[in-house]
C-alpha cells in the first residue's frame, strides 16, 4: 500500500516506530507477572533473575555501534523492533523458567537496541530547535499507545478469555506486520552527517555523561522501590497498581508536550534545576510518608518528572559534535545502565534494613544533580566558545 511522500517523512518514521515500541512492550509487560507465576511457576527469585536478565542489553548498548559498520541507523531500528515483536509473539510459547528467560532476552535485545538508535535518529533528524516539543510529543504518542494496550489485554482476559499464548501472539504480530510495513513503505533516509563507527568518549561530554547515569540512578529507583513501598507498606493490590499506570500514563499523555515545549522556552538548566528540587521533595516524602493517598500522589509527581529528562537529550545535542551522536547515544544508555546493574541489588540490601534509607538515598543523588545541572550553561557557553574560535581559525586559513 502506498502512502503519500508528504507522511514518509523522518518525524512520521519516528512516531511510527515509538507506537511499535510502546505497542509490544506495553503488552508484554502488562501480562508478565501473571504469566510467570500462573504459567511458569515463577518465584521471587525467578522474577528477580528475569528482571536482571532483561537488563543486561541495556547494559551491553554500546556495542550497537559495531552493528553500524555494515548497517544503516534506520535499519537497525527496523531489525530490532522486528526482535522485539518476534520475542513478544513468541513469549507464551515456552511457559517455563529458560524459554521465559530465552524470550524476555530477545525482547530486552530488541528493546535496548531500538531505544539506543532511536535517541540517536530522534537528535540527527530534529532541529534544535524543534527537538524538545517533538520528543515531548513522542512521549506523550507512546502513553496513549500503551493505555490503548492495556485496555486490550483487560479486553482479550475479562471478555474474550483468551490464553496467554494467544494473546502474546496477537500483540507480537500486530507489531511485526507494522514493521513489515515500515520495512517496506518508508525510504532510507541518509544521515545529515556521517557518523563515527567506533566508541566515542570526550572528556567534554563528562557532564552530560554524569546527569545520565544519575538519572539511570533516580529511574531505577522509582521502578523497583517505590512501586514495592506501594504494596509493601500500603497494601497496594494489583488493580490498584494498575490504576497508578494509567493515571501515570493519562498524565504524560497530556502534560509531556506541555513539558518538551516549556524546556525549549526556559533552556535546559532551569528545567532540569525544578526537576531535581522536586525529586528531593518526592524522595524525602517516600521516606516520611505514612498516608496511601499521599503516597499514590508522590509517585505519579515522580513520573511525571520522567519528561523532563527530555532536557538532557536537548543539552547532549547542543553540545556534541553532529557525527559523534550514534555512537554517544550507545554509551550513554550502557552508562543510564551500570545503574540497573547495581542499584537494585545493593538498595535491596539497605531496605531490608531500613526502607526510608533507600528514599533518602535518592534525594541525596538528586542533590548531586541539582549541583550538575547548574554547569549546564557553562558548557554550552564553551562549545559556543570552540565554534566560534574554529570559525575564526577557518576564515584565517581561507584568507591567507
Amino acid at each position: 500500500m502506498s502512502i503519500p511522500e508528504s507522511y514518509r517523512s523522518k518525524k512520521a518514521f519516528l512516531i511510527l516506530t515509538s507506537v511499535l515500541m510502546a505497542l509490544t512492550f506495553s503488552g508484554w509487560l502488562a501480562m508478565l507477572n501473571n504469566f510467570a507465576v500462573e504459567r511458569a511457576a515463577f518465584t521471587g527469585a525467578e522474577i528477580g533473575m528475569l528482571q536482571s536478565l532483561r537488563e543486561v542489553p541495556g547494559f551491553l548498548a554500546f556495542t550497537a555501534v559495531f552493528l553500524l559498520l555494515v548497517i544503516s541507523e534506520q535499519t537497525l531500528a527496523l531489525i530490532s523492533l522486528c526482535l522485539m515483536s518476534i520475542g513478544v509473539a513468541i513469549t507464551g510459547l515456552f511457559p517455563f523458567e529458560i524459554g521465559l528467560y530465552a524470550t524476555t532476552v530477545l525482547m530486552s535485545v530488541g528493546f535496548h537496541y531500538f531505544e539506543t538508535v532511536n535517541n540517536s535518529l530522534s537528535l540527527q533528524w530534529l532541529s534544535k530547535s524543534e527537538a524538545p516539543a517533538v520528543l515531548g510529543q513522542l512521549i506523550s504518542i507512546k502513553a496513549i499507545v500503551s493505555l490503548v494496550t492495556y485496555a486490550v489485554i483487560w479486553l482479550f482476559f475479562a471478555v474474550l478469555m483468551l490464553s496467554y499464548s494467544t494473546a502474546y501472539l496477537i500483540i507480537g504480530s500486530i507489531g511485526f506486520i507494522l514493521f513489515l510495513w515500515l520495512w517496506l513503505t518508508f525510504p532510507k533516509f541518509t544521515a545529515p552527517v556521517e557518523q563515527h563507527k567506533k566508541l566515542i568518549l570526550r572528556k567534554r561530554y563528562w557532564l552530560y555523561y554524569l546527569l545520565t547515569f544519575f538519572s539511570g540512578a533516580r529511574r531505577q529507583i522509582f521502578i523497583v522501590f517505590a512501586g514495592f513501598m506501594m504494596v509493601e507498606k500500603f497494601g497496594y493490590s494489583a488493580s490498584n497498581i494498575a490504576s497508578l499506570y494509567i493515571v501515570n500514563h493519562l498524565f504524560n499523555w497530556y502534560f509531556a508536550p506541555k513539558i518538551g515545549h516549556w524546556i525549549g522556552k526556559v533552556g535546559e538548566r532551569k528545567a532540569l534545576t525544578i526537576e531535581y528540587c522536586g525529586l528531593i521533595l518526592v524522595f524525602v516524602g517516600y521516606g516520611l510518608v505514612d498516608n496511601a493517598y499521599i503516597a499514590a500522589g508522590l509517585y505519579v509527581v515522580d513520573h511525571i518528572f520522567f519528561a523532563m529528562a527530555i532536557a538532557i537529550k536537548t543539552f547532549f545535542q547542543k553540545i556534541a559534535a553532529p557525527e559523534d551522536i550514534a555512537s554517544s547515544s550507545g554509551v550513554s544508555f550502557t552508562i543510564n545502565h551500570i545503574a540497573a546493574v547495581v542499584i537494585p541489588a545493593a538498595f535491596g540490601l539497605i531496605w531490608l534494613a531500613n526502607p526510608a534509607m533507600v528514599f533518602y538515598l535518592g534525594a541525596a543523588m538528586a542533590l548531586v544533580s541539582l549541583g550538575l545541572s547548574q554547569l549546564i550553561d557553562r558548557e554550552l557557553l564553551l562549545k559556543q566558545h570552540i565554534e566560534t574560535e574554529a570559525l575564526q581559525t577557518d576564515s584565517g586559513v581561507k584568507a591567507v
